[in-house]
């Protein structure tokens, strides 16, 4: 009977703590789920009802107007998009690459550079260059000027995300690799055919990371990118859609509105939903890996 008492008791404690547990997490949810829909909202209310009564979750007086101006230019919008899923892909592929074979090869005990390198990585986290030799390395050394090179190039390799695969490929036993050099494969062969399908949670992890570095990218474009190149990447171009003063006023000459009433407050929010759509319909492909990524890596069995 006092074994029944106490399974009750602890059946009703667990059934507590996962209700408020849950409850957290679902309210922690919502208030992250509240400014994309008042981003959404306002991204389709009028610009006079805006400065009227401000910032509303549900548009009190509906109008497109703000998504007409940034698809103005439909090309360029398309060409953008294009340029950018392009860097995006490319990128984060080379990236994963390169990322997860230098988190290998650091955590190999017999390699013998293995601690040197590994503070030539940390050190970078402290102290860098500055801005104007990396600006004269990609343009004066590696003359990439006006190429889209100079977007993708820079950001293949990242300390934090090598120290992440570093410490998740640590947790996979040496005595695999051992064995497969035994059986006669090579250190490529061992990396590519056992090392990386084990990694999957990472490789999906850094993948998202990596990606979505490469999509919110505007200021290496910015930087290296001339503004007469017809496609430039994506938030780069939206950036030049709200700063730039010729833009909203050959948009105001060509579609006969006054300056006065184009739709600054919306079309901001509309360029944030037009560079941040995309991202939200592919994080939940990714979620349960980028959870276990995170989790499995940060602990070493």
């Amino acid at each position: 009977m006092e074994n029944v008492s106490r399974s009750i008791r602890t059946n009703a404690a667990e059934r507590v703590v996962g209700f408020i547990g849950y409850g957290v997490i679902g309210l922690f949810s919502i208030c992250c789920l509240l400014p994309f829909v008042l981003v959404l909202g306002t991204s389709f209310t009028a610009e006079n009802t805006i400065q009227k009564y401000g910032f509303n979750f549900w548009p009190k007086d509906f109008s497109t107007f703000a998504y007409k101006i940034v698809f103005e230019n439909p090309d360029y919008v398309i060409g953008a998009y294009g340029v950018t899923a392009a860097i995006t892909i490319l990128g984060t592929i080379l990236g994963l690459f390169v990322v997860a074979m230098t988190g290998y090869a650091l955590q190999r005990p017999d390699f013998s550079y293995r601690n040197n390198i590994s503070f030539l990585i940390y050190f970078t986290t402290l102290f860098s260059g500055g801005l104007v030799p990396f600006y004269l390395l990609i343009t004066q050394y590696l003359s990439l000027k006006d190429n889209y090179l100079a977007v993708l190039l820079p950001g293949l390799l990242s300390p934090f995300l090598i120290i992440m695969m570093k410490a998740f490929v640590a947790s996979i036993p040496h005595a695999i690799t051992e064995s497969a050099k035994i059986d006669g494969a090579g250190d490529f062969t061992i990396f590519v055919r056992l090392i990386l399908p084990m990694t999957t949670p990472a490789l999906a992890t850094i993948g998202l990371f990596i990606a979505l570095g490469y999509w919110n990218e505007w200021y290496h474009a910015m930087l290296f990118l001339s503004a007469d190149m017809k496609y430039r990447p994506l938030q780069l171009f939206l950036y030049n859609v709200i700063t730039s003063a010729d833009f909203i006023r050959n948009s105001s000459a060509s579609s006969n509105v006054p300056l006065r009433d184009m739709p600054l407050e919306s079309m901001k929010m509309a360029t944030a939903i037009v560079a941040t759509g995309p991202v939200i319909l592919f994080f939940p492909f990714v979620q349960r890996y980028f959870i276990k990524g995170i989790t499995v890596g940060a602990v070493k069995g």
